[in-house]
Parts: C-alpha cells; structure tokens; sequence
C-alpha cells in the first residue's frame, strides 16, 4: 500500500505526493539506480538528547561509545525504524530495495530505486539530501629501514614484537588473504582477546573456516550495492573478505604485516618484509571487487561498521572517481560526512592522495579533518642494462638475472620469427602467446619483443613475455619500447629469465633477402644482473604519479583554503604480502609477493605509524596524531638537499623540480619525530563545522541536512581552522589569522621565525613564548600582498625549543590586488 490520507499536519505535503507516487513504475533489481538518502535527526555519534524516550548518545571518543548499551542500541534501532517508516509510506513494496541503513556516523539509508522515486524521495518532508551513489577506485620491504622504524622508533615501545599492540587498523579495501605469513601467528606470541573491539569475523563459504586468527581480528565484506546495480558476478568476484586482486592485502601488510618476512620469488630473495606496526591488529572490510572497484555507498556502510566495531585508525586507499556534484562544496559529499563523524568518534583517518599526478587538483582526498597521503620514491631503485656487441650500453628495467656466464647471444626480433604471417592478427610482436614463434629461431638468442598498448590496458605484461621466452628455449628477452601511451607507467618486474625493458629500439644488423626475411641475425647482446637494488640519498621523492594540489572546495575547481595533501610517505615500488589469486598486477598473478606503486601504498605506511603514536598516546585526538605527523615532517632528502618531485619535460621526459607544499604538504614523514613532537595543533569536531561555515557560498542549511549540525552567526574564514598548515587562496592587502598550539612535553620556550617568498610578508607574533607542560599558547600569523605574480608563494614557520622540540607548519598563499 502508499499511505493512509488520514494524516496528520506533518504528513500534509506527502498528500501532493500521491499522483506522483501512482505513476511510478515498478523496479526492477539490476534496473534503477542507488541513492544515498539523509535524514532529519542526529545520528548516534551526534545525538546529545531532545527525542522523547531516548538517552543521549553523543560521544567524543570511540572508547566511550558502547554500542552495546540500551541507550546506543535502543536510538539506533529508532533511526532504522523511521527510515523504513519513510520508505513505507511513500512507495509500494517491490518497487524499491533498502540496501544499508546509516545510524552511527550519519542519519540516512542507501537505496535501490528509479529516478522517479528519487525525485519524490527528493521532495518528502524530513529528508535533507538525496545523491545518486558514485563508483570509487583503488589508488594503486624496504621502507621500515628507510623511515628509521627498526633502530629509532619500534625500540622505544617495547621491540618490533610489541610495536602497534592492542591498536587496531581497519582496512577498507579489496579483502585480504588470510594465510599468508605476513599475517600469521605461527611464530608470534599469542594475541590475547581485545573486548572493546566488536567487529565480527566471516566464514569462508567454500572452507566454512574463519577468516580471522587473533592477528586478523575482524573479517566483513560489503557488496549490497554492487549487487544492486548488477556490477557484482559471483562467477569472478567473492562473496566473502578473501581478496581476489591483491590490493587489499598489499596494503594491510605495509601498515600492520608481521617483521622479518622473507620475500621471495623465483628462488631469489629480495629482503625481509614488515609492517609499520607490526604488532598492531587488522580488522577488513572490502568493498573493492575485481571487475568493477566498489560503490560509495557500501565504501560508507564498511566505515560506519568499522567505526561502531572500534577501530582505532582507518586506512582507505580508495577514493572517489570525481568530486560530487550534487553538493556545493567537495568537503560535503556523504563519503566525508561519514569520515568527519568517524573522526568525531576518536579515529584516525588516512586516505590515499590519488593517482592523477603530476598534474594539477588532481586530488580525491579533500576535507581537513582526513590525513591526504602523497606517495614518495624511496632511497631503492632498481636498474638494469644491456651490453651491444658494439660496446653500447642501453639502460633499462628489468628485476632478472644475467645471461648465462655474461656471455653475449645473438638478438633476433619476434617479427623475423613469425611461423607464418597470418598470425600478425593476434599481435605477436609483443610475445604473450609462444605457439606464435619459431622456437627453432628462437632457442639459445635473445628475444626482441614490442611493447604495445595491451601491456597498458593489463592484457600483456612482463611476466608474459618472459614465459614465452623460457618456453621456446630463449636466451633472454628484451622488451623494446618504441611509442609510449598515455598511462604508460614501467615498473621493474621480477622474472626468472634474463630480460630487459629498455627505450631504444634499434636493430640494425640483422640480414634480410630480396623480400626483407631474416636470413641471419648478427646483432649480439648481453643482459646484466639487475636482481640487486642500488640506494641513493636523493630521496624520497615525490613520485610522478602522486596527485598535486591545489585543493578544490567544489566541482568547478575552484582552489580552497586548505593545503592538500598533508604529508608525503613511501609509495613507489613497494615489496608487500600478495594474495595468489590476486588480478590487480598481470606481472604477480600466483606469487605471494608484489612490488606495487600508488598512493595506495603510501596511506598504509602513515596508518601504520599513526598506529604507533596511538599506542605511545592513547588518549591524543585524531587531529593531534595528524599535526605530530606533520609538524615533525621533512623537506629536506636523505642528502640533506630540498626535496625534489617526479615531473614531465616539454618533450614528456622524466625530469626533477624543486618540489612545492603542493606535491608533498607538509613533507616526508619522520616516525620518529612524530612520536615526541613537542606542540600539536588540536581541532574538535566543533572546529571543523565552523570550517564548513566559514566556506564562502556554501549553505549553512546543506551543512545541516549533511552533518545535522548549525551554523552561529560568526563563520570566520576557512584558513581560520586550527592545523598545522595556513593557505590562503585569495589574499588581497593584509590577512591575519590565528593558531593555537598546545604542549604535549615538558615545559619548553620556544623562537618563532618565517621564511617566505618575497611576493608575500608573512610574520609571527609572538617572536618567542614559553608554553608549560599540558597548556596552550596562540600565535597571531599576519600575511601581506608586497607584489601580484599570479603564482602561488610559498613558506613556512619555524618554532625551535630549547628542549629540542621543532615545531614547522607550511605556509600558502596567492596575492591578488585590492
């Protein structure tokens, strides 16, 4: 049935509904479209009393939200209610499908329905906001050592076996694969039952095991949507956490995979992987699927289940394909109104930056209160070559051994060694399919193969090529690239065969008949070792693919008064735990190892040092381990130079820049650092809602149909927010703003000095101050237009204590004339 038109004064409007209503047509699943749907009322989080019957539910910290209480269980369960109350009146049953609703972190459901409904839906009374759901994407060892963690930070909290204990990181990613020893148990001190974590474990539907072993605490996936939407194949994907692409294990390894984890793959080892925090436990919850990434509204069901299960910091290598626009501002989209109540409720949030560098606001992490994580290429490179019989030596890629005894073997290109031309149909240049080839021409030479555009879309790869090599009784092979693609990305591959990736294709000393066939091949060649890593202090690095900044406040790319990303962290060529089954890398299908780059993998390693600050400060907000991280930050390398960023010449060529605040925010993380940072700069949950106020032309009514939070009067200016950056995007004259810090040491004085480039006048005040252990002290920031360039200017304040402790916050700014 719709309704009863007997209905009260509330329930008028739904009456003008009713003609709408009767011609909707009836849904059909795998028809329509998903729609994330908020409500009036204050989610549990956020509710501090005022329905009658109901206890006050609000919380500040995850630890003081029980879940399980009367009050938390009772309000809940009258949120849903009202939900299906809505849905009831409004629409026949059978003509829509509920698929999540939404209590905790905000007021609403995720439904399946057509866009008729949605528009009347729209219009209902009591209903703030309705969006149609969008897809996200994944943002696609030797790092422990480079970040200081073995010697400098795991020893401080008890040895690398005690480093991130009882914290737990919650994945939101594609799964993971159980029984790989980065998350075994077998050789580790028994973990102990943690009752205040809550989440629950799923069975394997094929093994009817669980997923979980103390050191996997907690196993769920989400997947109503793409079910919903008819994306999700059960004959391809899992309908359980096991990972079926790689992804989601990569990462929960780099942040919490167990220490000293021998990585090895065709009988070479490459070193010993660990987590940052390798005691800490992991808790799943996937939402990324093979075919077809995941679904917003599943990606916000896993987080607010995450968060009611009490996770302690959320690592999310996903992220949006594009700003909403259903909303007037980025910073207001469901997915970041889930966020910022997680982070109401006392969790870190740590999000990859996105990978459309090195271009300009290509960035899909954008709210102040989430860590934006930039990716770095760290101090280990691996380089191989070729020797010509001429001496010439060609630089390339290529994780092989050498040829047998470093001796050389003639070249031959798989074009002269077609066993007949009709095959040129399936592309054999670039030697994916061996039955193509003359294995007699082949056997005891070095293979020449093309590099084409199937290599980019994933249906060629590397370790291809060096089967095809292995199989007709190569030598060696040697993929040549001729013309790059866009999307083009060469990373080095491990391989059992000597091979080489190189750019200069030339082959000139083969000899051909009238007709052009190979008759000999004189072209002689020898492929190096190129399995050993070589270190360099001109790192880290901002890697090419990281996504710059600007940030962007709305979908018309307008630049906004926050400095994103915040921090830089490893994520180029990063060794971690693999599942064998995994399809995400066409080079790793069936290892149990994968050397990835993303900003993907960057995200994990801050989770996972964000998990050690938590176990050092337990009781510190989400936004003070974000301002330890990044106040502690470098942006000098390991050589003591300003950091350098991965960018394209004229000619599209790899070339170094000087690297900006918006390549790398505040800088390199420095774990140690971190953990003892001095001063951190603190914001509340009530900070960030006068931030979304203070957001020229938004609505303050669209922030509370979002967060069901208000505006006062006195919305201040978006730079106004308490972090541990200050960007201005329209400065005109002289523009002051303020910064309270607080002290998390011992009493300490600290000198406050500014660097700034000259367009800009940027001062402090006071020029000194001393701050007593567990107070806090403001300081007054003045920034003046001297000249208009039309460029942004950057800078910095330094705060140096006589303890030790130095306090650096980056400084942004764009003068424009009055």
């Amino acid at each position: 049935m719709f309704l009863d038109l007997n209905v009260s004064c509330l329930d008028m409007k739904l009456k003008e509904l009713v003609c709408v209503l009767f011609a909707l047509p009836i849904l059909v699943l795998g028809h329509g479209d998903i729609y994330l749907v908020t409500i009036e009322g204050d989610p549990v989080v956020s509710y501090s009393g005022g329905v009658e019957g109901f206890a006050a539910t609000a919380a500040d910290l995850a630890e003081e939200l029980d879940i399980t209480s009367e009050s938390v269980t009772s309000y809940s369960l009258h949120l849903e209610k009202r939900h299906d109350e809505l849905l009831d009146k409004l629409f026949e049953v059978g003509t829509y499908k509920k698929l999540y609703s939404y209590r905790h972190l905000i007021n609403g459901f995720a439904v399946h329905m057509s866009a008729e409904q949605a528009e009347a839906l729209s219009r209902a009374p009591g209903v703030k906001y309705v969006e149609k759901d969008m897809k996200v994407k994944k943002l696609t060892t030797h790092t422990p050592k480079f970040l200081g963690l073995p010697t400098e930070v795991w020893p401080t909290g008890g040895g690398f076996d005690r480093a991130g204990e009882d914290i737990v990181i919650g994945f939101v990613d594609s799964g993971i694969y159980p029984k790989h020893p980065s998350f075994s148990t077998h050789h580790t001190e028994p973990y102990g039952p943690l009752p205040r974590y809550r989440g629950k474990c799923e069975l394997d539907v094929n093994t009817s095991r669980n997923f979980c072993n103390g050191k996997i605490i907690g196993a769920q996936h989400f997947a109503k949507a793409a079910i919903a939407a008819g994306a999700f194949n059960p004959a391809v994907e899992f309908a359980s956490p096991l990972d079926g692409d790689g992804h989601g294990t990569h990462t929960a390894a780099i942040a919490a995979g167990n220490n000293g984890i021998p990585v090895k793959l065709h009988g070479h080892e490459f070193g010993k992987a660990s987590g940052m925090a390798p005691r800490a436990r992991i808790a799943v919850y996937k939402v990324l699927y093979r075919l077809f990434g995941g679904f917003v509204s599943d990606v916000v069901a896993a987080i607010e289940q995450a968060v009611r299960d009490g996770v302690d910091i959320l690592n999310l290598s996903v992220g949006p394909n594009s700003p909403s626009t259903n909303t007037k501002t980025t910073f207001l989209n469901p997915f970041d109104a889930a966020l910022l109540s997680a982070v109401k409720a006392g969790v870190f949030v740590a999000q990859a930056a996105g990978n459309g560098g090195p271009f300009p606001k290509t960035l899909v992490s954008f709210s102040p209160w989430i860590a934006s994580v930039a990716a770095a290429v760290d101090d280990r490179r691996y380089r191989n070559h070729i020797t010509l019989g001429n001496g010439k030596i060609l630089p390339g890629l290529g994780l092989s051994p050498s040829t047998p005894s470093n001796r050389s073997f003639n070249l031959v290109a798989a074009s002269d060694v077609l066993l007949d031309s009709s095959v040129m149909k399936y592309n054999p240049l670039d030697c994916q399919r061996p039955e193509l080839l003359n294995k007699k021409m082949v056997e005891g030479k070095i293979l020449l193969c093309g590099y084409s555009f199937n290599f980019v879309s994933g249906t060629a790869s590397i370790k291809k090529a060096s089967e095809t090599a292995r199989s007709l009784g190569a030598a060696g092979f040697v993929v040549a690239v001729e013309n790059t693609y866009p999307g083009t990305k060469f990373d080095p591959a491990p391989l059992n065969t000597p091979g080489i990736l190189i750019t200069d294709a030339s082959n000139s000393a083969t000899k051909r008949d009238w007709a052009g066939r190979a008759t000999s091949f004189k072209a002689v060649a020898s492929i190096a070792d190129g399995l050993a890593p070589i270190l360099h202090k001109s790192a880290p690095q901002v890697a090419l693919f990281s996504s710059r900044g600007p940030d962007v406040k709305d979908f018309s790319f307008q630049d906004a008064d926050i400095l994103k990303p915040d921090i830089l962290a490893p994520g180029s060529l990063i060794w971690a735990a693999w599942t064998p089954n995994g399809t995400d890398e066409a080079n790793y299908l069936g290892e149990g190892f994968a050397m990835v780059s993303g900003t993907s993998m960057a995200a994990p390693h801050i989770a996972g040092i964000a998990a050690l600050i938590k176990q050092k400060h337990p009781r510190w907000s989400p936004s003070a381990i974000k301002s330890a991280l990044m106040t502690t930050s470098t942006t000098l390398d390991k050589a003591g130079r300003p950091l350098q960023a991965q960018q394209y010449s004229g000619s599209e060529t790899l070339t170094l820049v000087p690297a900006t605040p918006f390549d790398y925010g505040s800088g390199a993380v420095d774990p140690k650092a971190a953990l003892d940072p001095g001063l951190i700069f603190d914001a509340s949950y009530e900070d960030y809602i006068r931030f979304l106020c203070s957001v020229p032309d938004v609505d303050p009514t669209e922030i509370h149909n979002i967060t069901s939070s208000s505006c006062n009067m006195t919305h201040g200016r978006p730079s106004d927010l308490n972090i541990p950056s200050i960007t201005v995007s329209h400065l005109k004259g002289t523009q002051t703003t303020k910064r309270t810090v607080t002290n998390v040491a011992d009493t300490e004085t600290y000198i406050i000095t500014t660097r700034m480039s000259p367009e800009i006048a940027l001062e402090a005040r006071p020029p000194a101050m001393t701050v007593t252990s567990g107070a806090s002290r403001e300081i007054s920031v003045s920034l003046t237009v001297r000249s208009v360039t039309g460029s942004y200017s950057f800078g910095e304040i330094l705060m140096k204590g006589n303890r030790g402790h130095k306090v650096r916050i980056p400084v942004v700014a764009m003068g424009y004339n009055n």
